[in-house]
């Protein structure tokens, strides 16, 4: 059978031109991964391809093609039309009950892409691959009710990292938020001015801190300290270390005894790269690519010898490593794990001592500093930044105690990190059995009978 028997190519969809609708750019397709990072509102002005939810995008231009850009669409409303880049293939199930998720992942079949990639016509770094050459691809498909389940199977083990991916991103935003209350807004210490204005003693300045810092009222707090006496104390000390008063600074006022200053306090820039004197045999190398949003998304093994001339970054456990090219596309991450070796393109932020880190990750990857360095970045088709610039990010630091507050924040949100950690290590776990398990599915070589105890072997191993 040929593709064009269970797909309809370009299906022709009715949107008026001059009306705002759902827009997906080329960049909110992930590589590798199946659902849109970004869904946008624009006016239609009849250019775009058309499609609906359960339409398989699929980029037929070089490199997005061969990067794997390639995505099922969701989260459109019911029978919306939604429109996007020229460059998409929209590939829409004849019978979508059955084949919707399995014409999907069909795209994802390794053996499909390189059919695809080989039929690319047009000049260097602009070819495309021609949606009728992909209608004629030839396979042995199995029963539609068999691919209904092959579709589901793997739409499951996607679901779940999705879930994981949403949980994490919650996870950041804890961090982040904390981030921004002691080191941004300085809640803790407006908190201990407001209440000494009001004529409170000193004690009643650190429970108002306590509460700033916990979001627990004064009767939580109470039952707080009766039930984790330690953690109670530990909360306190915390809130002690905050100062209770302002000061005067050129740009804004800033609490007693801080400095308002950058990271390069607390952090050393590209402190160390591979050379042909001490280069490893091979690498595990993280591209720009493949890290968005604090998430590096895949990692490529190369010989040092084979590897692209860019791969020298070396990179440590507790590093914060940030695209300088483009910055604005938020190609940042935290490294939670050693061995890895980075893009040339990428600044890397080693912390001077190891509670630094955390800091370090929340104030250089906040949407303040990367705007401010997507304003900063020029070079014209790719606009770019100095590593020195990201070194520069400013940040306010007490002087007086300045390792133990770093230090006491740094232990708030290490658990959470170590959480994240060990869900992006689950999801790593999932994609690879997806990927066993896809050209198996697709083809019918698996027994689907045995269809629960798989998912059930799944999330074990996961």
């Amino acid at each position: 059978m040929k593709l064009s028997d269970i797909v309809d190519f370009n299906p022709k969809r009715s949107l008026k031109k001059g009306v705002y609708a759902s827009f997906v750019d080329m960049a909110s397709l992930p590589e590798n991964g199946r659902d849109i990072s970004n869904i946008v509102t624009k006016i239609f002005t009849g250019s775009g391809a058309k499609f609906s939810n359960n339409d398989t995008l699929f980029a037929r231009i070089t490199p997005c093609l061969e990067n794997g850009k390639t995505s099922l669409v969701s989260g459109l409303q019911n029978d919306e039309v939604a429109f996007g880049s020229t460059e998409f293939i929209v590939l829409a199930a004849k019978e979508p009950e059955y084949d919707s998720n399995y014409i999907y992942y069909l795209c994802r079949l390794p053996e499909f892409r390189s059919y695809a990639q080989s039929r690319m016509e047009g000049t260097s770094g602009r070819q495309r691959v021609a949606w009728q050459a992909l209608a004629e691809y030839e396979y042995i498909f199995p029963s539609k009710s068999y691919r209904k389940q092959a579709g589901e199977i793997l739409k499951k083990i996607d679901d779940k990292i999705l879930l994981n991916y949403q949980i994490n991103q919650t996870l950041e935003q804890t961090v982040r938020a904390l981030f921004k209350s002691w080191f941004v807004d300085f809640e803790p210490v407006k908190a201990k001015i407001t209440t000494l204005v009001a004529g409170g003693s000193q004690e009643d300045a650190t429970l108002a801190a306590m509460t700033a810092i916990s979001g627990k009222d004064t009767d939580s707090l109470a039952i707080f300290e009766r039930e984790h006496p330690e953690k109670y104390a530990e909360l306190m000390a915390t809130a002690k270390l905050f100062p209770s008063a302002m000061q005067e600074n050129v740009l804004e006022d800033i609490p007693l005894g801080w400095l308002q200053t950058d990271l390069s306090n607390l952090a050393l820039l590209n402190i160390s790269s591979w050379t042909k004197k001490n280069a490893p045999k091979s690498l595990k190398y993280v591209d720009l690519a493949n890290t968005k949003w604090g998430v590096i998304h895949s990692t490529e093994d190369f010989l040092f010898s084979d590897a692209p001339s860019r791969a020298r970054r070396i990179l440590k456990s507790g590093d914060t490593i940030i695209g300088t090219v483009r910055p604005g596309n938020g190609s940042y991450a935290f490294i939670e794990e050693d061995n890895l070796t980075g893009s040339t393109g990428f600044a890397v932020l080693s912390p001077k001592k190891d509670h630094y880190s955390t800091f370090i990750y929340a104030c250089s990857t906040s949407k303040n500093n990367i705007e401010r360095l997507a304003h900063l970045a020029d070079g014209g088709a790719y606009p770019a930044v100095n590593s020195d610039v990201v070194l520069a990010t400013p940040c306010t630091i007490p002087t007086k105690d300045n390792d133990a507050l770093i230090s006491a924040f740094h232990n708030y949100v290490k658990s959470t990190f170590d959480f994240k950690k060990n869900i992006s290590i689950q999801n790593s776990s999932l994609e690879k059995i997806r990927d066993m398990l896809l050209p198996k599915l697709l083809s019918g070589e698996i027994d689907l009978s045995v269809q629960a105890q798989i998912l059930n072997i799944i999330m074990e191993k996961a």
